[in-house]
């Protein structure tokens, strides 16, 4: 029989937060996948886990994951490790993923430790519907049509970001998205977590004289509904309402329709459309 993939959530700071399942797992297994396996090790040691590891990373992730496969057939269980949290969230663990699917192979989750869940919790934003982006992409234009996207968000958004690129990626988010309200989490669960509700300007402020330490989660708030309509409803101020009704009567709608789709459009009344159709005429 083929054997199992099991993704194993470790801590993200606190070795506290493994669960007893992650290390009973980590301990059966015939060989534990970890991200680096110099870090593992140390988390291994903790636990008095002696099963062998290899490692599976970004740089061999397909290659190495065909290796695992082909173990898998054989019959091995192994267990996925990520450096902390939770094996592909923002993690080479997903290609080893579809592999497995594609294999046939038995994938299970032994859920825990997310640092985007974790900051989620304690941002004091709106969290029943959020949208997580990990870290921007590199490639300029990438980078770019992301920010652009962003813009009308109305989700509350998660981003991580490393401390050498924070205050750049800090300037570069209130450039594309205006000064809204954020909450940056550093050192999550560990002894000198920081919460630091802020905007912006202030963090930017606050950034550029204190160096940035550790890995950062920023959690920002959505744009609203109220926002987004009151945006559409600016770019007709100049296009008087004969034009703008104009415009739907020559996409194919019936004068009802189009009227209605323009008050829609204006957040007007029906009525001030018809007054200035006929003040037209």
């Amino acid at each position: 029989m083929a054997g199992q993939l099991y993704l194993c959530a470790t801590p993200i700071g606190n070795l506290e937060d493994i669960t007893y399942r992650v290390v009973r797992i980590l301990s059966e297994v015939d060989l534990i996948a970890a991200e680096d396996t110099r870090n593992s090790i140390k988390l291994l040691n903790h636990f008095h886990i002696k099963t062998p590891m290899t490692s599976y990373h970004e740089h061999n992730k397909i290659e190495k994951a065909k290796a695992l496969v082909a173990k898998l057939k054989a019959g091995m269980s192994i267990a996925l490790i990520t450096d902390a949290g939770t094996p592909g969230i923002s993690d080479p663990g997903e290609e080893l993923v579809r592999q497995c699917y594609e294999a046939g192979i038995s994938v299970t989750s032994l859920p825990g430790a997310c640092a985007c869940i974790t900051a989620l919790t304690v941002s004091g934003l709106p969290v029943r519907r959020f949208c997580f982006e990990a870290f921007l992409p590199p490639d300029k234009k990438e980078r770019a049509a992301i920010l652009d996207s962003l813009k009308t968000e109305t989700r509350t958004i998660v981003l991580y970001e490393a401390p050498h690129r924070f205050v750049r990626t800090l300037q570069e988010l209130q450039e594309a998205l205006g000064n809204r309200r954020i909450t940056i989490c550093r050192e999550l669960t560990k002894k000198h977590e920081t919460i630091f509700q802020t905007d912006f300007m202030e963090a930017i402020a606050y950034y550029t004289t204190q160096e940035p330490k550790g890995e950062c989660v920023i959690v920002i708030e959505g744009v609203s509904f109220q926002s987004l309509k009151e945006k559409d409803q600016k770019q007709w101020e100049n296009v008087e309402i004969p034009v703008h009704v104009a415009q739907y009567l020559a996409q194919g709608m019936e004068k009802k329709a189009a009227m209605k789709q323009v008050a829609l459009d204006r957040g007007i009344s029906r009525r001030e459309v018809y007054q200035a159709m006929l003040e037209e005429s």
